[in-house]
This record gives structure tokens, C-alpha cells and sequence, in this order.
């Protein structure tokens, strides 16, 4: 296809046009692992939140409290990378779904320990330092995670819909979200001791099924094309960043205007309603629920939309709104009305995060050779969770210094970020591409037979 590498043009078979056989199923369970993994993670960015503040750190200074919480939610999305060369690494070389299996149970048994911590007043220092260990271990799995869910999805999904089936998977994300903040929610009356054990330790439940669903999906057509061919990568790393840094730098800054635009317009926002008392716990728990559950449908659709039209001018219409959407946000919140929180929370996740999640999918893996494809993209995906992960405390210190006005013109330089390297980057799935597949299906459709 004109230079494009992992497009069309590569795999000129029916086969590839339509997908595999397996392609639903494999996208079924791609979605419910990273579901279940979300819930895990992301329960935890609740909790930090609400709750560990005062159950791991010294209560005298709540600032500090706050800080300290947030630093240690930083330090899981800080080890992410890590995670994310390590599962690319193996997803390039022994294949996606080892990696699919592994990084989920990892995971699991972290999320569970969470559930079984002491206290700061059971043991003293010693829980945050347990906490601490146990989130690094999350971060490592829920690193690894997203490269073998993506791709595995990606490489057996029919061309014209790469975006809709990457855009199911990356659903999975409001899924674990709606299911965490439901688990806190219901758990609210069991007070402050248990109601966020609780979740944790119902993990136990969902990794079960998550690992029986993951252990039927077929590998990667593509991995096993290469795996045939005797073309698998033998340092995919460093191949990736000899070969093509660019790509790694900028799908580096298109993913922190997402990740990072979650991490203060959610996770710092839900400390900020707290903190500020404009809003209780109960409404800026199901404002967040609402969010994610139509969240579920938003980043599918948002993923499909770029089967029609590309992969870029979504990018460019997210990351636009998130630019413009700062201050308003802010401005909305101080009004401590349920209803502007709700709204708040909706355009902040349904639109800004969603539209530019939706299209990460497709649109990352398209980027990179097949070969190097989990290492390029998983590497750009998590380098961007240190910047991420450390937001909401930035958010906190600069708030603390002037005020809303920080953390809100923080959210729109993410937004700009984003917008730049959008128009930098590459369309891959274009007119050009688009046409190019019209006729390579054209070529494969049997002509029929004149009559007489």
C-alpha cells in the first residue's frame, strides 16, 4: 500500500479482508480480560482517592495524606513501561496470547493482596510500604496487558473494521470502570474499613472467569505467519526503536493527552470534589458510573467512526475538545450542583477520553511493522502512564499553589500536546488505504459467468 506498513497491501488474501473465524471470540475475550484488569487497576485510583489517605498514611496532615496516596497511584502507572517492554517483548517473540494469560493472573493475585493489607494504624509505615510493593506488581501486569489484548484483536479482525473491534476491546476499560465504581458504591455502607476491601478482594472472582475465557483464544494469525516464516524478531526493542523512534515518540504524546486527561479529569477531580465538599461520595460515584457506562458505547462507536472516515480526524476532533474543555470543566464543578457534576463527568469521559481511546487501537497498530507491533506500541501506550500516573499529584501541588485554575490549564496542555502530534502523525487508514481495499476486493470476487 504505497509504503504502509502493516496495511492492506501486506496480506492480499479473503481471508485477511474478512478476518478469521475466530475473530468474535477473540475479541470477546480480549474485551473481558482488559475488563477485568481495568477493574483492578483503576479500582485502585478510586480508592486512592477516597479512602487510602487515611487507611495507609498518617491522618494529622490530610494534604500530606492525599499526596502521599496519589504518589503511590503514581508509582503503578510509573513501572507500566516496564511492564509494557517486557509483555512486548514476549508478545514478539513466543506469541500475544501467553502474554494475554499471564499479565491476568499477575494481576489478579495483586489486586487480591490490595483487599488483605494492614492499616497505617495495624503496622504503621509498613502498610504504605506494602502498598507500595503490591501496586508496583500491578502496574507490571496491567503494563503487559494492553499490548496482547490490542493486537490479538487487531490481527484477526477484518480490515474495514479494525477500528469497531480494537474499539470493543478498548470498551473494556469503561467496563472495569463501571464495575469498580459500582463495587464502591454498594460497599459504601460497610463502612470505611471494609468498603474498599471489598472490591479488591472480589477480584478473586473475576480473574477465575477471565482466565478460562482467555486460555480458549486462538494466537495471532499474524504472529504465527511470522512465527512460520522464521521472521520473528530477535530483539523486537531494539529493533523498534532503531527503526522506527518517530512512531514510538509520537503515539508517545497522542496517548498523554488521553491517559494523562483521565488522570486529572477523573482521578484528581474525584479528590478535588472531596477535598472542596461540593460534592458527597454518593453522587460523585454514580456521576462517574453514568460516565462509564455510556463510556461502553461511546469508545466503540468512536473506534467504528474511524472505519469510515480515518483514523485522524477523530484524533483531531477529541483532542480539540479537550484543549477548549479545561476551565469549563472547572468552572462547572465549582457550582457543586449534581447535575453540572454529572455533565462534567460525562463530556470528560464519554467524549474526551472515549474519542481518542476508540482510536488508539487501530490506529497504533497500524503504525508498526507486524513484527516489532507489540513492542512499538505497547512501549508508546505505557511510557505515557508515568506522566499519567503522577498527574493527579501534580494537579494536587499545583492546585494547592493557585488554585483550579492549575489543574484546568493543565488539562487543556495535554490537549494541545495531543493536537500537535495528531497533525505529525501519519493517517493509516485514508481514502488511498480505503480505496485500495475496494479494489483488492474487487480482484477477489469471482466474476460470473456470462449466460450463453
Amino acid at each position: 500500500m504505497s509504503g504502509q506498513r502493516s496495511q492492506p497491501g501486506a496480506e492480499p488474501t479473503r481471508a485477511a479482508l474478512e478476518g478469521t473465524p475466530a475473530r468474535r471470540r477473540v475479541a470477546l475475550g480480549s474485551s473481558v480480560g482488559a475488563t477485568i484488569e481495568t477493574y483492578d487497576f483503576i479500582g485502585f485510583g478510586t480508592a486512592a482517592a477516597l479512602y487510602f489517605n487515611d487507611a495507609f498514611f498518617p491522618s494529622s496532615n490530610p494534604l500530606s495524606g492525599t499526596l502521599l496516596s496519589f504518589a503511590t497511584l503514581g508509582v503503578g502507572f510509573a513501572v507500566r513501561p516496564l511492564g509494557g517492554i517486557i509483555g512486548g517483548h514476549l508478545g514478539d517473540r513466543i506469541g500475544r496470547k501467553p502474554v494475554l494469560v499471564g499479565s491476568l493472573l499477575v494481576m489478579g493475585i495483586a489486586t487480591v493482596l490490595i483487599g488483605a493489607l494492614p492499616t497505617y494504624s495495624q503496622v504503621g509505615v509498613w502498610a504504605g510500604i506494602l502498598l507500595v510493593i503490591v501496586r508496583v506488581v500491578q502496574g507490571l501486569a496491567f503494563g503487559a496487558e494492553w499490548g496482547g489484548a490490542i493486537l490479538m484483536t487487531f490481527e484477526h479482525a477484518p480490515w474495514r473494521k479494525r477500528g469497531l473491534y480494537t474499539g470493543l476491546t478498548q470498551a473494556g476499560f469503561p467496563v472495569g470502570l463501571l464495575l469498580a465504581n459500582t463495587a464502591f458504591l454498594v460497599s459504601v455502607p460497610l463502612g470505611d474499613q471494609w468498603a474498599w476491601r471489598v472490591p479488591f478482594l472480589l477480584s478473586a472472582v473475576l480473574i477465575v472467569v477471565g482466565i478460562v475465557i482467555r486460555l480458549k483464544v486462538e494466537e495471532s494469525p499474524a504472529f504465527e505467519e511470522l512465527k512460520s516464516e522464521g521472521e520473528v524478531a530477535k530483539n523486537p526493542l531494539l529493533e523498534v526503536l532503531r527503526t522506527d523512534w518517530r512512531n514510538v515518540l509520537k503515539a508517545f504524546c497522542l496517548r498523554i493527552t488521553e491517559t494523562a486527561g483521565y488522570a486529572l479529569s477523573v482521578t484528581f477531580v474525584l479528590s478535588y470534589l472531596s477535598t472542596q465538599k461540593l460534592a458527597d461520595r454518593s453522587v460523585t460515584l454514580f456521576a462517574l458510573m453514568l460516565a462509564a457506562g455510556l463510556g461502553v458505547a461511546a469508545t466503540t462507536l468512536w473506534g467504528a467512526l474511524t472505519d469510515r472516515v480515518g483514523r485522524r480526524p477523530v484524533y483531531l476532533l477529541g483532542t480539540a475538545i479537550t484543549l477548549a474543555w479545561g476551565i469549563p470543566l472547572f468552572l462547572v464543578l465549582n457550582t457543586g450542583s449534581a447535575i453540572a457534576v454529572v455533565l462534567a463527568f460525562v463530556v470528560s469521559y464519554a467524549v474526551c477520553q472515549n474519542s481518542l481511546a476508540g482510536v488508539q487501537g487501530a490506529w497504533f497498530s497500524e503504525l508498526f511493522h507486524a513484527r516489532t507491533r507489540t513492542s512499538g506500541a505497547s512501549l508508546s501506550y505505557q511510557l505515557s502512564a508515568v506522566v499519567s500516573g503522577f498527574t493527579p499529584l501534580i494537579a494536587t501541588a499545583l492546585f494547592s499553589s493557585v488554585g483550579w485554575l492549575g489543574p484546568a490549564l493543565l488539562f487543556s496542555a495535554y490537549g494541545l500536546l495531543g493536537l500537535v502530534a495528531t497533525l505529525l502523525t501519519r493517517e493509516t487508514w485514508g481514502p488511498a488505504e480505503r480505496a485500495e481495499v475496494d479494489a483488492l476486493e474487487r480482484s477477489l470476487t469471482p466474476t460470473p459467468s456470462p449466460i450463453g
